[in-house]
């Protein structure tokens, strides 16, 4: 039987998923690919054959022994000749066989089979935490985990039910019942929990598009909005869940010290005014404690804290259970609950504590009443005003004045002066629990909102009419704090809150893409249903006056909803109170663990801190950081006032799980296919919306303090958090709404009005890859000034496919000097093999539809006549005509390196703006943009322009005026006249140098072989010398002022002029693929290299005439020096010469000048000479921006 072989490409025998541990022949070979021989037949089916050598299902593997093993090499070899032996066929020739095509791309692009197993082999770990993808990295050995075995019910479900039920159905439903009515009660559990559900459709469909990782809400945020709402919203979560401990913790002490420990108080007040203050600290010293000793627990382990859920849940189970009985009981058996009212007000059911709720009793005379404190034995009975006598009694009985005739009076005896409420008011006792079947829920419908420090009265008694303001000295139930529907909104929300318990457990369900649907709707219907009937059961068994007292005092400080439940209220007190417990417990191991994952996906640098824990990976610092926030919640001791900003954060979080959505739902993204179809982009902006009134329903300023808080995070994270791309929504909104405004701009060529430069910057770059004038960028960051599109390019010489690493560094520098200058724009690097061709093409391709450039800023050449590339100027020239083709602006800026860079302002001085033919307005924009910015920010502006003899120069100066006037632009204005005057000597000498430079270089490309070979330093001093003015027959006479300055400049530009090192052909970029001639011969190559320097003298000319050709023949070089300048060029330098003069004369202190540049020639043999116009025309100039303009208008006088 021929052997099998099997491949294992990890470095490690680790890395091999089912992979036992104890295989020492495996380990032994890590680090190599290693071959297997086996004698035994492969099964195909199983897709971990390949990868993990013949793993058994279990875990195990077959360890083939050391012969085999050994031996594989030349067994694999020679079982290839068995072609019909199907079980011994070779693995990797069978997949060679069949994927030969894809075989050089299996590194980047493994196959199916492979992809599969690492996809069976996914392990749900924290989301955020990337220790999974580093584990497959590195090699670091893991552990087998066992697969997710919850369903629906346990997994989902019961979660649900236990973080949606909580203190406030206990403590506070009864409550606002009372207070809204059963109607408006019913309004407002309708409108909590309709947003609840539409949150669950809109999270169901998010949580079913893919896998969702622990960290639920934040997750589903962060991967579909973007990191920055992600961090936002996931930090609102986190201090929403964090609140909603403390108000767990809160409550659970309300429940302690109200209905199970009174005696337990720390802090009382003899004062009925401090009792409330006296309360607060109480709670804030138990909170604090109970805070303590819950840390404890999550810190020593949350093993414990999950064995105690199901107790927890137990009990809220069976308390909501024992309501219903009890409601079912109250309907053919009322609790016995009175509650003493007088008039129609409530009395504290605490004072009454001689239960006789009335003001006087009949007492046997002989008994001792020393003291109203005392004893009474016989029945009460309501007084009316007065003491009254029955004649029918008998001489023993005698009246004597209750407990309560105190409160109300100034002493105990029957003639002493009274409250007028209680003397011209009886007192009276009504059933607290009247049942189901009493119709009381008739009073309950309407609502009965309070004032702080208002009576709770029942409405359906007639009281006197004389009624005084009530006193906080008496026994009355009083409003401790004013009440709105608003209000009760916000209390009563996060009772609904909790319906992310299923996603975020996700990782233990067998199937959580059907589990969270499910289990989320359903238990927010059944929670929803038990809320909707108890706010009915509540209004139709219990009156409005215990509904409306908070805490029970009328019911002698018994919980309210603990008097309707069966067959005690301690089942209520004692359920509702672990239950609390339980959820405190939750909220203090869930919070930390979502900090942890914010904290781990490093999109919040401060909060890195968190990320680390335990070695098991607990939270201790997210721990720690939880129960200090928490703290401020315990601090502030109020439940009612905990509630609402527990309400902003889960609002919030809603709002966006809803945002979240829709938006993927509008955009149709290509991966937005949720297996929860029952979802609508109309309900989630239902849902939305609905969070977002009930925001500021419940309170308007809570809101926004949550949106600021919300908003800082968001842009802290914009701005210095990590660059995380998640594909999210709000990316795909972008692409969405930059389609839609391209498309839009498309429709028609911008305005006048909305124009602005849209600049494309030229950058080269040396042979280091660094850019050659930074400063270029710099002054293109000034003129925009953050503003339009800014577009920088450069163009790397050669073929892509060989260059392609190259143009990614020249980008990457682009990048990089774009981030140094804070320019806001884009980079493009093209690849061509000529530059100006590469220049040309990005001309014609940058940009977008509208979002095209409309302005090309590009540096001078700098000392072009001297420069070792001859191409320069030759590009630069092309490049000129190519934006002139194109309809594009053009910015030269002349001296560069002068020019300020952003942190050196110009402190004074002026733009001087030289306008000398119209260019659209280009020149009068471009000062005002600048001026935008801080460099320039102080800086005058001078405009100035050319008049001729028959221009009216006084006319044109008003006229000037009255145009920047209307332009809103101030700058000063002054026209400068220019006359006639004849063509001196010195312009023809300029021309005459200009002209046979370029003669010399069209001679010398006549012998390109020759100029290749050798590389000639001409010095032609001597030639120029022998020339006179008088061989030129031009009249010296006229020469202009500064004659000798300019002879020494003629000297200086002969020496630096006629230097023709290295000068090249226009046809050198020309040729195919770029080559060069180039000699093959050791002897030319050694020629190559020789400089020679030469003066030329008769019999110089001869022997080199006689030994060359090319440009030193005869009658080339004979050509060359009976050069006369030409008519047009002589004109061209002329006035060059002169515009020179004025602008020299004009602005030789200004900081910046603006001077309209001069179009190329029309036939590129006079190329050399438009350098040489343009070299004139700005000499003596420090900082100049030839401006050119695209033919377009680009400002307007009009509105």
């Amino acid at each position: 039987m021929a052997s099998v072989r099997f491949t294992v490409t990890p470095t490690k025998a680790e890395d091999l998923p089912g992979l036992s541990d104890t295989s020492p022949d495996i380990s032994s070979r890590s680090g190599a690919r290693v071959r297997f021989g086996s004698k035994e037949s492969v099964n195909r089916s199983d897709p971990l054959s390949e990868a993990s050598g013949g793993a058994t299902p279990g875990g195990g593997t077959e360890t083939p022994d050391h012969s085999s093993l050994e031996q594989g090499d030349g067994n694999s070899k020679i079982s290839s000749v068995y072609i019909n032996n199907t079980h011994g066929v070779d693995d990797d020739d069978f997949y060679d066989r069949n994927l030969a095509l894809f075989e050089e791309e299996m590194d980047t692009r493994p196959k199916v089979s492979s992809l599969l197993s690492r996809l069976a082999n996914y392990t749900n770990l924290t989301q955020g935490a990337k220790e999974h993808e580093e584990a497959e990295i590195i090699g670091e050995k893991k552990k087998a985990s066992k697969s997710p075995q919850m369903g629906t019910f346990m997994g989902v479900y019961l979660p649900c039910l236990q973080n949606i039920f909580g203190v406030i159905l206990f403590l506070r439903l009864t409550w606002v019942v009372g207070t809204a009515g059963v109607l408006q009660g019913l309004c407002i559990v309708f409108i909590c929990c309709c947003c609840t559900m539409l949150t669950a459709i809109s999270m169901s469909a998010i949580a079913t598009n893919g896998v969702v990782p622990a960290g639920g809400a934040y997750f589903m945020i962060s991967r579909s909005l973007g990191p920055e709402f992600g961090g936002a919203v996931g930090l609102c979560f986190y201090l929403g869940t964090t609140f909603a401990g403390a108000l767990y913790i809160l409550g659970a002490i309300e429940i302690l010290l109200m209905y199970m420990a009174p005696k337990a108080a720390i802090f009382e007040s003899k004062e009925p005014e401090g009792e409330g203050a006296a309360m607060l600290n109480n709670m804030r010293v138990y909170g604090s404690i109970c805070l303590l000793l819950m840390s404890l627990l999550v810190f020593v382990g949350v093993r414990y804290v999950n064995k105690l859920a199901s107790i927890f849940l137990a009990c809220v189970i069976v308390s909501i259970i024992s309501i219903y009985i009890g409601a079912l009981v109250s309907a053919f058996k009322p609790p016995n609950f009175p509650v003493c009212l007088l008039g129609n007000r409530t009395i504290s059911g605490h004072e009454v504590d001689d239960d006789h709720c009335a003001k006087t009793i009949l007492l046997p005379n002989a008994e001792p009443t020393e003291s109203a404190d005392s004893n009474f034995t016989f029945i009460n009975e309501n007084s009316t005003v007065g003491p009254t006598f029955d004649p029918s009694a008998t001489p023993a009985l005698v009246d004597k004045t209750t407990s309560i005739w105190e409160h109300f009076c100034s002493g105990p005896e029957l003639n002493a002066s009274c409250d007028k409420y209680f003397i011209s008011n009886n007192f009276s006792e009504i059933e607290g629990i009247p049942g189901l079947a009493s119709g009381i829920i008739s009073e309950n419908l309407w609502s009965s909102y309070l004032s702080k420090g208002d009576v709770v009265e029942k409405v359906s008694l007639a009281a006197s009419s004389d009624a005084t303001p009530a006193s906080t000295h008496h026994p009355y139930v009083f409003a401790d704090i004013t009440t709105s529907f608003t209000l009760l909104v916000g209390i009563f929300f996060p009772s609904v809150t909790g319906i992310m318990a299923g996603s975020n457990r996700s990782g233990d369900l067998k199937d959580a893409q059907r589990s969270i649907p499910i289990g989320t709707i359903f238990a927010i219907l059944t929670t929803s249903i038990v809320y909707l009937s108890n706010v009915v059961l509540f209004g139709a068994c219990i009156d409005g006056v215990v509904l409306r007292d908070k805490f029970g005092d009328s019911v002698k400080g018994n919980l309210v909803v603990g008097t309707l439940a069966w067959p005690s209220p301690w089942v209520i007190v004692i359920g509702s109170f672990f239950s609390t417990c339980g959820a405190g417990l939750q909220s203090l191991t869930g919070a930390p663990r979502l900090l942890q994952a914010i904290a781990k996906d490093n999109i919040i640098p401060f909060l890195r801190v968190f990320g680390h824990g335990k070695a098991n990976g607990e939270p201790t610092w997210a721990l720690l950081l939880t129960a200090l926030i928490a703290e401020l919640g315990i601090l502030i001791a109020s439940l009612d006032l905990v509630a609402p900003i527990l309400t902003m954060f889960f609002l919030m979080c809603y709002l966006f799980v809803n945002l979240a959505c829709a938006l993927q739902t509008l955009l149709r993204t290509p991966n937005w296919r949720p297996r929860f179809s029952y979802y609508h982009w109309s309900l989630s902006f239902l849902g939305m919306t609905i969070c977002l009134a009930l925001m500021f329903i419940s309170s308007w300023y809570y809101a926004i303090v949550a949106m600021v808080i919300a908003g800082m995070i968001y842009k802290y994270i914009e701005y210095h958090g990590a660059e995380k791309e998640w594909g999210d929504g709000i990316r795909g909104l972008s692409l969405s709404a930059a389609r839609y405004a391209l498309l839009r701009l498309e429709e028609g060529p911008p305005h006048t009005k909305n124009w602005r430069p849209q600049v494309l910057v030229l950058l080269k770059l040396d042979e280091d890859a660094h850019v050659k004038s930074p400063r270029l960028l710099t002054f293109a960051s000034q003129l925009k000034a953050g503003k339009g599109l800014t577009i920088v390019g450069t163009v790397v010489s050669g073929n892509y496919l060989q260059s392609y690493g190259e143009a990614l560094a020249a980008e990457q520098t682009l990048k990089i000097l774009m981030d140094k200058e804070r320019v806001k724009g884009f980079c493009q690097c093209i690849v061509a093999q000529k530059p100006r061709e590469g220049i040309s093409h990005m001309i014609q391709s940058s940009g977008l539809g509208g979002m095209k450039p409309n302005t090309v800023v590009m540096g001078w050449p700098h000392a072009w006549r001297q420069s070792e590339d001859p191409q320069a100027w030759k590009t630069f020239i092309n490049t000129v005509r190519v934006t002139t083709a194109a309809h594009l602006a053009l910015l030269v800026p002349k001296n560069i390196s002068l020019f300020p860079s952003n942190n050196e302002p110009c402190t004074e001085g002026y733009i001087d703006v030289w306008w000398i033919v119209h260019d659209g307005g280009m020149l009068m924009l471009l000062p005002f943009l600048l001026r935008q910015h801080k460099v320039w920010r102080k800086c005058g502006m001078r405009i100035f322009t050319v008049a001729q003899m028959e221009d009216n120069s006084i006319q044109m100066k008003k006229d000037l005026a009255t145009f920047l006037y209307h332009l809103r632009i101030e700058a000063e204005v002054e026209v400068v006249e220019m006359h006639d005057s004849d063509i001196s000597a010195y312009t023809y000498e300029r021309t005459l140098m200009m002209e046979q430079r370029s003669q010399m270089l069209r001679q010398m490309r006549l012998s390109k072989s020759d100029r290749e070979r050798e590389r000639v330093r001409w010095s032609f001093d001597d030639v120029y010398l022998s020339l006179s003015f008088r061989s030129l027959g031009v009249n010296t006479s006229n020469s202009s002022k500064g004659n000798e300055d300019r002879q020494a400049q003629l000297v200086k530009d002969r020496n630096s002029m006629l230097r023709l090192t290295s000068i090249g052909s226009d046809d050198d970029e020309d040729t195919d693929g770029g080559e060069r001639d180039r000699p093959a011969s050791g002897g030319g190559s050694s020629e190559h290299h020789r400089r020679v320097q030469m003066t030329w003298t008769k019999e110089k000319t001869s022997q080199y005439r006689a030994t060359h050709s090319g440009c030193s023949t005869p009658e080339g070089f004979r050509d060359m020096l009976s050069i006369r300048p030409d008519h047009s060029n002589v004109r061209r330098m002329h006035t060059a010469i002169k515009l020179n003069e004025v602008i020299v004369n004009k602005s030789h202190d200004a900081r910046l000048v603006l001077l309209n540049m001069p179009g190329p020639p029309k036939n590129p043999e006079g190329d050399e000479n438009y350098m040489e116009f343009l070299e004139v025309l700005t000499e003596g100039l420090e900082r100049v921006l030839l401006v050119r303009g695209g033919g377009s208008e680009v400002i307007t006088i009009y509105s």
